[in-house]
């Protein structure tokens, strides 16, 4: 779908739990205290993203609208940070590693495009994934971390993610927008 000069209109909401997120504590405790690229690992955090492209209306409006459904989240449990392009920075800190995990066979939302659809009048693809966010102290090389941990993906291993049902992506120092169309189609 595209915007008013041929571009793909597209914008991420990045929603976290507004506690501690159960799953990111225990991953963060098995980096550290079991692989040797976790023990510099000072901060993980898990984030649902959610893209929606094609009708999408201004920043404040996507806001509101993400506010008003439960198709995208809680905001009594979460809290939801809103990219309306590209010259929006994602809610990561300099220097974070980002990794995308995404369902191997299909990240859609066919009720959120749906529910959007009938709110605002306009036809959109609304994607999920997970954003993995990971902090390193001082002195580690970020990346060669992150990807290590990232591609603990055999039989017994899949800290970050299930190499039976799931595919990953890294953000290589930026996400990209859209990120989940993206990786979908060089599954």
């Amino acid at each position: 779908m595209s915007g008013p000069n041929g571009d793909e209109v597209a914008a991420q909401a990045w929603i976290e739990l507004r506690t501690e997120d159960p799953e990111a504590v225990s991953a963060l405790a098995v980096a550290r205290g079991r692989l040797a690229a976790g023990r510099t690992l000072e901060r993980l955090r898990r984030l649902r993203l959610i893209e929606i492209r094609g009708g999408v209306p201004a920043a404040d409006e996507v806001a509101r609208l993400l506010h008003e459904s439960t198709q995208f989240y809680n905001p009594h449990k979460e809290r939801c940070a809103v990219r309306a392009g590209v010259e929006d920075p994602p809610p990561v800190r300099d220097g974070d590693a980002v990794l995308l995990v995404w369902e191997r066979g299909g990240t859609r939302r066919p009720s959120a495009e749906r529910w959007w659809r009938h709110e605002t009048g306009r036809e959109a693809l609304v994607d999920e994934g997970v954003a993995w966010v990971m902090t390193f102290g001082s002195g580690t090389d970020a990346v060669a971390a992150a990807r290590e941990l990232g591609a603990l993906r055999d039989a017994r291993h899949g800290l970050l993610c299930n190499p039976f049902a799931q595919e990953m992506r890294w953000g290589a120092g930026n996400v990209p927008m859209p990120w989940i169309d993206e990786a979908e189609s060089q599954e």
